[in-house]
């Protein structure tokens, strides 16, 4: 589950912003700065760090908008402005042929893998299941917002937001190989 740490600049704006919204996305910002660098160092491709750079942009923009306009009606849609920008991120990098969890597929697979369709279709599938996973969040956390249902519902949508595609991106890769190979022998 290292595609997981990628994540880690928005639960840390998430557990941060309680203290302030601006404090949040700073915060945020130096983690998800602390991490590029880290990846850059140790020699990992620009494109498995698509996530990691679009945080970056996030986190920027957002910190100078929470520092120069604190009392700004946004900084109660911190939540789902985070999940609307990582849906965007997403639904881009499928749309462009760039799944975003290609870059980080190639961490783990062999080299000779990268080129077979079925890694692709794999990527594809899974970027498209995070991207769907942010869309709603992001619909749900405005609403929930909104509608001021309060932490006890916003919380668990969140959590839902982010654990149920990473529980579908570490199931579907061997349940996609395994119908891949079921079709391949019933096609012999």
């Amino acid at each position: 589950m290292n595609y997981l740490r990628g994540f880690i600049p928005w639960i840390v704006f998430a557990a941060v912003s309680s203290a302030g919204w601006q404090w949040g996305a700073v915060t945020a910002l130096v983690a998800a700065l602390v991490l590029l660098v880290q990846d850059h160092k140790a020699g990992i491709g620009g494109d498995s760090l698509i996530l990691e750079r679009s945080t970056v942009v996030f986190f920027a923009a957002l910190s100078a908008l929470a520092f120069a306009v604190p009392h700004s009606g946004l900084r109660e849609y911190g939540g789902p402005l985070s999940a609307g920008w990582l849906a965007l991120t997403a639904w881009v990098t499928v749309i462009v042929g760039r799944p975003f969890t290609t870059g980080i597929a190639k961490r783990h697979a062999p080299p000779e893998a990268w080129g077979h369709p079925l890694f692709r279709r794999i990527n594809v599938v899974i970027s498209s299941v995070w991207a769907a996973a942010f869309t709603l969040s992001a619909a749900a956390l405005t609403g929930i917002q909104a509608a001021g249902l309060g932490l006890g519902v916003y919380i668990p949508v969140q959590v839902a937001g982010f654990v149920l595609p990473a529980v579908f991106t570490a199931r579907y890769p061997d349940r996609a190989r395994a119908r891949a190979r079921a079709q391949a022998g019933a096609s012999v």
